[in-house]
């Protein structure tokens, strides 16, 4: 699996390179990832309503250099997808030298609310006790996802032990001893287009079918989506958050990014939110984003990361 991906990054490269003479810089990194990059797949990180959830990791080098490390979890509206599907969503960042964890997670209607946030959270403590055996820098984690994974993205990186959805995670010997829970933080979260007021996606105007079905039948559903929204964790002392989003997105309604911004100016976070005008929920048609709409989107992920010292700047020809 290592050969096949290092092989798509070339194939991949290859279409953005027109020089017939020598490896330029892009060819170059590909052929050093070909050799120097390692994939582990389907390590299991929990065992959770009998099944082992798994997910993959990518080092960009020997895991004796503590790395820069995106954890990065898939869309479906938390009824569908597959981290399969996502393994090249962290090319981006593995050409920045960072590492990468691609993360599954309980969905409907095999499991119902809270459970993929619970996995997500555990996927961070994983991180965290592995950071050695792997390279991850844990001082400089990114979350990030799309869609429903975007959402998860909010909640791994804006929850606390205190929150109680912790609990129930694998933890190493010094912690179930003791009786704690260490605060796992991240760097930054990248949020692309997630749902951040789950009570409007399940009444009025609003209401999406993967909502209903991800909390199903509870009893206490509205309750318990307040619960889970990211607009009721917004608090001083949250990490760096990037929200990027289509004004014309028709499944995620694009104010409810605005909201979240909103809210996170208020209580001094450090955020942005990107718009991409005219844009919809990323590659979904209708008003699917293009490609410079793409190249803005890492873009300004890239400046607001470097912003806060979670990845050097690229030095550039003529600079």
């Amino acid at each position: 699996m290592r050969r096949l991906f290092a092989a798509t990054c070339l194939a991949l490269v290859a279409t953005m390179c027109a020089n017939g003479q020598g490896l330029d810089p892009v060819t170059a990194w590909a052929t050093a990832a070909f050799n120097e990059f390692h994939i582990s797949q389907n390590i299991v990180y929990r065992r959770a309503s009998g099944v082992d959830l798994k997910l993959d990791v990518i080092t960009a080098g020997p895991a004796s250099m503590a790395r820069p490390t995106l954890i990065y979890f898939h869309g479906g509206g938390l009824v569908e997808g597959r981290k399969e599907g996502t393994l090249l969503y962290g090319l981006p960042y593995l050409a920045r030298g960072m590492n990468a964890v691609n993360v599954e997670y309980r969905m409907a209607p095999d499991a119902l609310a809270p459970a993929a946030v619970e996995d997500c959270r555990c996927a961070l403590h994983w991180v965290y006790d592995n950071a050695e055996k792997y390279g991850f820098d844990t001082s400089k984690i990114i979350v990030e996802g799309h869609s429903a994974g975007g959402y998860l993205a909010l909640m791994s990186g804006m929850l606390n032990p205190d929150d109680h959805l912790d609990n129930d995670c694998s933890r190493v010997s010094a912690e179930w001893r003791q009786g704690f829970v260490r605060d796992v933080k991240v760097a930054a979260v990248i949020n692309f287009f997630g749902m951040t007021d789950l009570v409007d996606l399940l009444q009025g105007p609003n209401t999406r079918n993967f909502a209903i079905r991800w909390f199903g039948d509870l009893p206490n559903r509205m309750e318990l989506a307040r619960q889970l929204s990211p607009v009721n964790f917004v608090r001083n002392g949250l990490p760096p958050i990037i929200s990027i989003a289509g004004d014309k997105d028709p499944i995620v309604p694009y104010q409810q990014a605005v909201r979240l911004h909103a809210g996170l100016t208020r209580a001094d976070v450090p955020n942005q939110l990107v718009t991409i005008q005219g844009g919809g929920h990323g590659s979904t048609t209708p008003f699917a984003w293009n490609h410079e709409q793409n190249l803005q989107a890492q873009e300004a992920i890239f400046k607001f990361l470097e912003k806060y010292a979670i990845v050097s700047p690229v030095r550039r020809s003529g600079n």
